[in-house]
Formats: C-alpha cells, structure tokens, sequence
C-alpha cells in the first residue's frame, strides 16, 4: 500500500501481511526486515463475531521492532481489510462494516471510519486521547538541531505528545530551515534524555508552507531514515496545534511531509476541545494498493 496518498509511487509505502496466523514473532520480525519499510503489519483473522466486537487484531513492525501503534500502517491495512471485505462479498459499500473498520491493537482500539471521495476513498482514524508531557528548552534543542535558536518559533512551544507514540514537536520559522535541516542524531537523541522528554524522536513542522492549501509542512527525520508520512507524530501535532491555539477546535488541517525524499504524503488532521482537555484526535488521508502477492518462509 501507498498510504497518505491518492496516487501510486506517493505516500508512505507499506506492506501488509493479511493472514499471519502462524507465524511466529521472530518470522514477523524476520519478514519486517525482509521488506525494509519504516513499518509492516501482520493480521490475524477472527471469528466475525469476535471481530464485531473485539476489532480485528493487527500487529506492527518496523525493521527493528515491534510497536504499539504508527499511523500510516493503521490506515493502510484498515484500507486493505475494507477492500477485502467488499471485494469478498462479506459486506456492501453502504453496510457499516465497510464504513468503519476497527483495528485492535497493542495501544487499544483504533477505529478508521471511510468515506468516497472524488479522489479516492478517505480513511479517517480516532487516536488515543493524546498525553502531553514536558516543554522542552529551546535553546538546548536548537544547540543540538545545529540551529540558531532563533530558527525555533518561540510563540509555541518545544513539547512532548503522545498520542500512542510520543515525538517532541518543533515549531520551526522558516520553510527553507525546515526543508535544509540535518543534524547529528545521537546529539539530538542525548538532548532529549537529558531533559526527560519521554519521546526518542523530534518531529519538525513549519507553519511557513508556500502554499495556503497547506497548513504545515514536516518533516519526520529519524535515525532509520525520512519517514514520508508520520501519521502518528501528525495526530500528536493536532493536539499540540488546537491546545496552543495554532487551530482552532474540530479544524481540519492539511500537514504536507515527505515532499524532501519525492515522496509528499498529504496528511488530513483534526481534535476536538472541551475546556482545557483535548480529545477526539483524528487523523485521516487515502491510500492505493500498488502490489500484491505471495511470501513463502
């Protein structure tokens, strides 16, 4: 799958295994590396009556690791699962089991609602209600970024979100600072240890985009390599956006990444807010199938 995407060779890739009873998890681990992609999904079918009530188990891998939940490999293999059951004569296109399609995984359940569109259908996941953890020093982050601390927004602030993951957000000024950034990673990496910031990975937004379709350019620059869609770190940056008054409440934003590695992946995000709580953090986009086959073991 090419998720956050409504065209092929776009997006973030995504290989999803979609029967991976059987399989052991040093196999999944095995074939997550196998496939080299920032993360591969494993399903593991239910009965329906199970899944109806429980969602459909899924499990998610990076080349190193097993994770309790990532954003694009939740959309794409809820996607994939809805294609299944449509093309499979299981549902209809108008029954609710095609409309919303709920993955249970490691964090809890995820329900991805779908939508047709003129470009293609639209999935939108609700994450995890989002924890937001310590504010960061500025002047020691852009120390370890290489930057002019000046290149950091200070109307907003350094922080850490999570919203299954965490990532420390980083309000940067200027496009052409985000779009040239490079940086040591183990520099970047003591940073946040050393300010306690419960996230192992810094995601960089700009509300500087050239464009006024788009309310933020990112990008997710990690030490396995550019992610071109963070859908994770994009719904922790929904919360982030409406808590400091960056968006206003249930206001769609268009976060535009992976546009540095030609792979732009459009990201559609929304929370809601009651107070001071924030909640209902949405995170949506397309994704297109581009290949399908067999992996024998």
């Amino acid at each position: 799958m090419d998720v956050f995407a409504s065209q092929r060779l776009q997006g973030n890739p995504l290989s999803v295994f979609t029967d991976a009873r059987g399989l052991s998890d040093a196999e999944m681990q095995d074939l997550a590396r196998e496939t080299n992609l920032q993360e591969t999904t494993f399903v593991f079918p239910r009965e329906t009556a199970i899944e109806a009530r429980e969602g459909v188990k899924v499990r998610i891998f990076t080349p190193y690791e097993e994770v309790p939940f990532a954003g694009h490999p939740t959309l794409g293999t809820a996607t994939i699962l809805r294609t299944m059951r449509l093309d499979s004569g299981m549902v209809k296109a108008s029954e609710a089991a095609a409309s919303t399609i709920v993955l249970d995984l490691k964090v809890g359940k995820i329900p991805v609602s779908f939508r047709e569109e003129a470009d293609g259908v639209f999935g939108e996941m609700r994450q995890v209600p989002p924890i937001f953890g310590p504010v960061l020093d500025r002047r020691a982050v852009a120390e370890a970024l290489g930057l002019d601390a000046a290149e950091i927004d200070s109307g907003f602030p350094v922080q850490t979100v999570s919203t299954g993951l965490p990532f420390a957000i980083v309000p940067i000024r200027r496009l052409s600072t985000l779009q040239a950034l490079q940086f040591d990673f183990q520099k970047a990496s003591a940073c946040l240890k050393s300010q306690q910031a419960e996230a192992s990975d810094f995601y960089f937004i700009s509300r500087e985009t050239g464009d006024p379709k788009v309310g933020l350019r990112a990008r997710g620059l990690y030490s396995t390599g550019e992610d071109a869609a963070t859908g994770s770190a994009a719904g922790c940056t929904s919360a982030w956006m409406v808590k400091y008054g960056m968006a206003q409440p249930d206001e769609t934003v268009l976060i535009l990444q992976g546009v540095e590695m030609k792979r732009p992946s459009k990201i559609f995000v929304r929370s809601s807010k009651s107070g001071d709580s924030i909640s209902n953090v949405r995170v949506g986009g397309h994704a297109v199938q581009i290949m399908e086959g067999e992996v024998s073991l």
